[in-house]
């Protein structure tokens, strides 16, 4: 265990490096003067090559960058080109926005994955498992922004049950914000469910033909404690995989629809600060979603090995 958790360590530090050099990199080459973005169109030259001085920005790309990531080590990210706001203040108010979406999104998706998934497979060839292949299908089909505008159409526009778009946070208004989450976290919530039947109806196929599942028929078990009591167990290893995968993107930033539903979450933020060439909050929202990413592929190493035990977190198998 300890050896497991130091060598995840240290390849977490050298992917965050990476990760750090890349988005430094890509975002140097953009185009855009962050000292013409604070001081205007009208700026002289004299005043535009003082600030830039005192930016740094007239420094080698190297000593930029390790000046930046020797100040991100100490949790100092710069910043804001726009508003000279600290990034970090940025992330922590944008952070509960997409984390509230992210947990409604796979709450929804687990309601609806599970049970059509095990369904589906449990009733292979019927009219249950040709609608619950209809369905994956159609959800994965779907482009996000058109799936949006439709529940808008529907819920907002025509019946008037749910409101279009906007934030409360769950501090100001707990109803109100949970409310507001509903069309987005479903427009989210589709699309990875419609994965997650799917996969799960796959793993679970192949584990129904199993030795030890017909054995426990042969034992004289229900078909519902051979279920979920013996194969759901092991056929939801791949299922946690492709849902550790999706929340981690899902934590960087739905950005469609965070754009859509005019959710400000880190989706939001990335997008108007590519737009207005507000590189510190980029840099800063990438290594947010990179560290996301990386928490929990960790967090699924340690599921598998809970519910398998077979699977040892040295990466080997008893």
């Amino acid at each position: 265990m300890l050896s497991f958790l130091l060598r995840r360590m240290g390849l977490m530090i050298v992917i965050l490096f990476l990760v750090s050099i890349m988005i430094f990199s890509l975002v140097n080459v953009l185009p855009g003067d962050p000292a013409r973005l604070i001081l205007g169109q009208e700026a002289t030259p004299e005043a535009l090559e003082a600030l830039r001085a005192e930016m740094g920005l007239n420094d080698p790309l190297v000593v930029q960058y390790f000046h930046w990531i020797s100040n991100v080590i100490q949790g100092d990210f710069g910043n804001s080109v726009k508003d000279n706001t600290a990034v970090a203040d940025i992330l922590i108010a944008k952070i509960p926005v997409t984390l509230q979406l992210t947990i409604m999104s796979f709450l929804i998706a687990l309601m609806i994955a599970l049970p059509a998934g095990i369904i589906s497979a449990t009733r292979k060839g019927t009219l249950w498992d040709y609608s619950g292949t209809f369905f994956a299908l159609s959800g994965v089909s779907l482009p996000p922004f058109w799936l949006g505008i439709l529940l808008i159409y529907i819920f907002a526009v025509t019946l008037g049950w749910l409101p279009p778009s906007g934030y409360v946070s769950m501090k100001e208004d707990f109803v109100r914000s949970l409310t507001l989450m509903i069309l987005p976290a479903i427009t989210i919530g589709i699309r990875l469910s419609a994965e997650l039947t799917r996969m799960l109806r796959s793993s679970l196929l192949e584990v129904l033909q199993s030795d030890f599942i017909r054995t426990g028929y042969a034992k004289g078990l229900l078909e519902r404690a051979v279920i979920f009591r013996h194969a759901l167990k092991n056929a939801l290893i791949p299922v946690i995989t492709v849902s550790g995968l999706q929340m981690a993107t899902f934590l960087g930033g739905a950005v469609i629809t965070e754009t859509i539903f005019a959710v400000p979450g880190i989706g939001q933020l990335i997008v108007k600060s590519i737009l207005t060439r507000d590189f510190p909050v980029v840099q800063g929202a990438v290594m947010f979603m990179a560290l996301a990413v990386i928490i929990i592929n960790f967090l699924v190493d340690i599921a598998y090995s809970i519910l398998d035990p077979r699977i040892k977190l040295t990466g080997g198998t008893k």
